[in-house]
Order: C-alpha cells, then sequence, then structure tokens
C-alpha cells in the first residue's frame, strides 16, 4: 500500500508544481467547453439538409449552336471560331460559313481569331 501512496505524492507534487490550484479547474473547464462545442458541431451537421441537384441551367437551355461542323466564321470576316468562342455568337445566321477542319477554313482564306482559345496560330 505503501506504494500507491508513494506514486500519488509524485503525481500531486508534479501536478502542483505544472499546473497550480487553478490549472486543474482550468484544464477540466477546457476540456468541458471543447466537448460542448463538438457538440454542437455535429448537432449542426445533423441539421443542414442535404443538397440535390435536379436540373442543371445550362441542360436547360438548348444550344443553337454545333449547325455544320467543328469551325465557323462569317462571310465577310477573316477570322474563324470554334462554335462556342464568343466572337462566333456574333456572327448572323445568314452569314455563317461552316468548316470541318481548321484546315479547311485555313484554305479558304481565314485565319485563327485570337480572342478563341485553343485555336492554332
Amino acid at each position: 500500500m505503501r506504494n500507491i501512496h508513494d506514486w500519488r505524492e509524485k503525481i500531486n507534487t508534479l501536478l502542483d508544481g505544472w499546473v497550480g490550484r487553478w490549472g486543474i479547474a482550468t484544464i477540466i473547464f477546457l476540456v468541458a467547453l471543447a466537448c460542448f462545442g463538438l457538440g454542437r458541431l455535429s448537432a449542426l451537421e445533423d441539421a443542414k439538409p442535404p443538397v440535390a441537384i435536379e436540373q442543371s441551367p445550362e441542360a436547360a437551355r438548348p444550344s443553337t449552336l454545333f449547325m455544320g461542323g467543328l469551325i465557323v466564321a462569317s462571310r465577310s470576316g477573316t477570322a474563324y471560331y470554334y462554335p462556342w468562342c464568343t466572337g462566333a455568337g456574333k456572327i448572323l445566321p445568314a452569314n455563317q460559313v461552316w468548316f470541318p477542319s481548321e484546315s479547311a477554313a485555313r484554305q479558304a482564306g481565314y485565319t485563327p481569331a485570337k480572342a478563341c482559345k485553343g485555336l492554332g496560330t
């Protein structure tokens, strides 16, 4: 029994030296506060409604591009575009010229649009 009493005295001496009189109360308070905060976080996580995407806005709008090929140019212009580039949307349907490839557009005398990323230079 003396051995347990010696250990208890050593632990009390260490605690008194490191933590002091109010240290144990402070540690207990901080642990309780942390447990309370974690409990609140788990309760908030359960209260969030699940996120569901039923239909994306892009899928709801029908696309009017991609009518005749991969590359589009204007009859009166000098540059060719991919159909999704901004410049391609400004070409009136009556003035559109469609090409199956970039090489076909170049052979027709058109150059790649600078504002349309991904076109060959």
